[in-house]
This record gives structure tokens, C-alpha cells and sequence, in this order.
């Protein structure tokens, strides 16, 4: 879905959070905020899905404005990982977690029509769900340590990573946000990480991903300490 904003800042207690943003990125676009920590980039990131409410300018995520309609962006908008906010529990196991945000979208999310369905039919579409977003997160339990039974604690970053992107796109959400995409990667990792948001893109799903350093073929919108931002189309799909 199109990400649109135009003068869209954020103001706390202790200043600006971000300001002046400007961006029009398309359906399927892969938008990276780029910026030093403590720039405003997760502000950001958090008020482009609708869960801080911005104090000036006005965005629209998938024709939704915000800040007037925030919940209904929160609905069709899914966190990755988010420190401090969408964090994996090191003790809970890979099985765990997917079984939990699995139920949580059976009970809170699908729709009164589906409750109808015979418990086995919603049972197999739960797991068929769970089965495509490993798939899009590139998450092989077959290939991690102890299987699905491997506790968070014992993942490798990318892993983790992997993880974390399956259990928000278990939702089959229309844009994907992920906090720090390059944060503690190898070089090959990050190339990795990369690789996985542009494919999750080229599958219709708008990508909105902080980092530190932005590839050349995204679009990218760039924070600084001053809480100014900047958004730059830097691909064609802009």
C-alpha cells in the first residue's frame, strides 16, 4: 500500500522528534529511514503505523489519514522487530512464539464469520498461515539447533531477525515495519536481511525499515539529530 506524508513531524518533551518529512512511496516500495540513533528515526517508523500520534503535517498509509484514523492503520500495519516495544522473549522457544501469535490472530483479528468454520478447517488455515510467512521470512526450523524447540536465546541475530519478521507477517499485514534492520550484522547478514525485505516488497507487502545505512535502491528518508528529515526518491518505484 502508498505511503504518503508531507510535513509530518513529531514533537516531546524534550524537542522534535522528527520534522518536515515529505515522501510519497507506491504500494510494494521498500522505505528505509536512515539516520544516526536518537534521531527520531523510530518515532518515525512508530508514528507511520499509527502507534504515535504525530503533532504536525499529515500522512496517509494506504489512503488512511493519520493521525485521524490510527487504529485503522495499527489494523493492516505489523511490527517486526521494535526494541522495547515488539521484543521476542528469550525464554519462550520458536514453537512458542508462533503458537502464541497464532491464537492471538485467530481470537482478535479473524473475522465473526470465520469462528463459524469447523475448528479443524480453522485449525489447518492457522498453520497453513504460519507455513507461508516462515516461508516469506526465510525461516527454516528444520535447519535452527533444536528445531521449532530452539529457545529465542539460542538464535543468531539473523535468525532472530528471520523470526520476528514470520510472527508479524503471520497477520498477512499490507506494510511491514522493522526497527534496526542492520544493527549487529555481518556484512553477508546484512546482505541477507536486505535481500528478505526486498523480497517480502516484491510480494506486494510495503516495507518501512530504520537503519543506519540505507541501500542505493530504496527510498529513503533520512533523519539527523536536529530531528529534520529529509525524504529523497532514490528508486523507480517512488
Amino acid at each position: 500500500m502508498a505511503v504518503v506524508a508531507e510535513g509530518f513531524g513529531l514533537k516531546g518533551p524534550r524537542g522534535w522528534a522528527f520534522r518536515g518529512v515529505t515522501v510519497d512511496a507506491a504500494p510494494g516500495a521498500l522505505l528505509t529511514i536512515e539516520g544516526p540513533s536518537g534521531s527520531g528515526r523510530t518515532c518515525l517508523l512508530l508514528a507511520l503505523t499509527g502507534r504515535m500520534r504525530p503533532t504536525e503535517g499529515h500522512a496517509e498509509v494506504g489512503g488512511l489519514r493519520l493521525p485521524r484514523k490510527m487504529a485503522a492503520v495499527r489494523r493492516i500495519s505489523a511490527l517486526g522487530p521494535v526494541p522495547g516495544v515488539s521484543d521476542l522473549d528469550p525464554a519462550l522457544t520458536v514453537a512458542e512464539h508462533l503458537r502464541e501469535r497464532a491464537l492471538l490472530q485467530r481470537r482478535f483479528d479473524g473475522s465473526p464469520f470465520a469462528l463459524l468454520r469447523p475448528r479443524a478447517e480453522r485449525a489447518a488455515a492457522s498453520r497453513a498461515r504460519v507455513r507461508a510467512a516462515l516461508d516469506a521470512a526465510g525461516l527454516d526450523l528444520d535447519a535452527l539447533p533444536k528445531k521449532d524447540r530452539t529457545s529465542v536465546r539460542d538464535l543468531e541475530r539473523l535468525e532472530a531477525l528471520r523470526l520476528s519478521i514470520a510472527l508479524a507477517l503471520i497477520g498477512e499485514p499490507r506494510l511491514l515495519a522493522v526497527d534496526d534492520i542492520d544493527l549487529k550484522l555481518s556484512d553477508a547478514d546484512r546482505a541477507e536481511a536486505w535481500a528478505l525485505l526486498r523480497s517480502i516488497a516484491d510480494g506486494g507487502t510495503t516495507v518501512l525499515a530504520v537503519c543506519s545505512e540505507a541501500p542505493g535502491d530504496t527510498i529513503t528518508i533520512r533523519t539527523t539529530e536536529e530531528g529534520a528529515a529529509d525524504a529523497l526518491a532514490e528508486t523507480g518505484r517512488a
